[in-house]
């Protein structure tokens, strides 16, 4: 009687390594992969967020990241710092063949803009990047609290605090 469930759980545990392998394999054949995504927690108070992440070109080709979005935010925008206020980005976030970029507080960022709701800390919000050459690429970010560089993501100026 106790050999047949666990020869169920055995199948059960080698069929879920078999699907997380076919991920892999999916995923080594993308042209961009995402890697340690986060997304800044937020309230609707503060109207704006951001998502950050590396971003890794597997091609012989230069990529470029032209737009992003996501079913729970109306607006996003590719963003930088520049003299310490935020920026958006004309042209896209550019990624050269086999490089990879770094989107990170005080840098290169994706911009939330009007939060319909708060972000908190362990939520996981769905992303899509879209590339100059009409591809897409899917992401999910783990929400989570971040206070470094006294980055202040709300206000019409959109400068960062200084942590002077």
């Amino acid at each position: 009687m106790h050999v047949r469930p666990l020869a169920l759980a055995a199948s059960a545990a080698a069929a879920l390594l078999l699907a997380g392998c076919a991920t892999d394999a999916a995923s080594e054949d993308a042209a961009l992969t995402v890697t340690d995504p986060w997304v800044k927690t937020a309230v609707p108070e503060d109207m704006m967020s951001a998502a950050f992440g590396t971003l890794t070109n597997t091609t012989d080709e230069d990529i470029t990241v032209v737009a992003a979005t996501s079913d729970a935010f109306p607006t996003l925008e590719l963003h930088e710092v520049v003299d310490g206020s935020m920026q958006a980005i004309d042209g896209g976030f550019a990624i050269p063949a086999g490089e990879s970029l770094t989107l990170e507080p005080g840098g290169l960022h994706l911009m939330i803009m009007e939060l319909p709701e708060a972000i908190e800390a362990g939520d996981e919000v769905d992303f899509t990047l879209e590339l100059s050459s009409g591809e897409t690429v899917d992401f999910t970010a783990t929400a989570k609290d971040f206070d470094g560089g006294n980055e202040e993501y709300h206000g019409s100026d959109m400068d960062m605090g200084s942590s002077e």
